[in-house]
């Protein structure tokens, strides 16, 4: 069994108030890799990043003060342009989730966890990071043509210490 995690394909990482470019034109490939694993029956789970309105007052609002991904807005949704179905979304406060290692742990044999989603260079990295450390003797995979970094220079820096640290990188730009 192969497990798919979707980060962050938010509307605010998207084409919100962090969105880019780039992240608008990996949604349509993220969508065709979801479309792979549900034919498989493979698992899917989604993160969600989540903030309250009190963002701004955390050491992240104060490191980044651009409020998003705020509980409840349209911004902190998953694109409708993908199907969480009755997918797991783990909401996480922060850039890696220790919810999302506990959930991998629990899933019992899996042949390799893929990552895809945004952004490349804070939460796919922390996340593959997280993963990796939690679950060491499964591949982890991070697809390159599903994800986008803050920038495409950021993306590459991001994709290059992930494969240092022994996480596999599909489709390197």
């Amino acid at each position: 069994m192969k497990l798919l995690v979707v980060v962050d394909m938010q509307n605010d990482f998207i084409d919100g108030a962090l969105g880019t470019k780039e992240a608008v034109a990996v949604v349509d490939k993220v969508k065709e890799k979801i479309s792979s694993y549900r034919r498989t029956r493979d698992p899917i789970v989604f993160t969600r990043d989540t903030h309250t309105r009190e963002y701004r007052n955390t050491q992240e609002g104060k490191n980044l003060p651009v409020e998003h991904c705020v509980e409840g807005t349209k911004g902190w949704e998953i694109t409708p342009e993908l199907e969480t179905k009755e997918d797991r979304i783990i909401d996480k406060p922060a850039f890696g989730s220790l919810e999302l290692a506990d959930f991998v742990k629990k899933q019992g044999e899996l042949e390799s966890i893929e990552l895809v989603g945004l952004c490349t260079d804070i939460c796919v990295i922390s996340n593959a990071l997280i993963l990796k450390a939690a679950v060491p003797e499964i591949p982890v995979i991070v697809d390159a043509a599903c994800c986008a970094g803050v920038t495409p220079q950021s993306h590459r820096n991001a994709l290059a210490a992930m494969e240092m640290c022994q996480i596999q990188i599909k489709n390197k730009p």
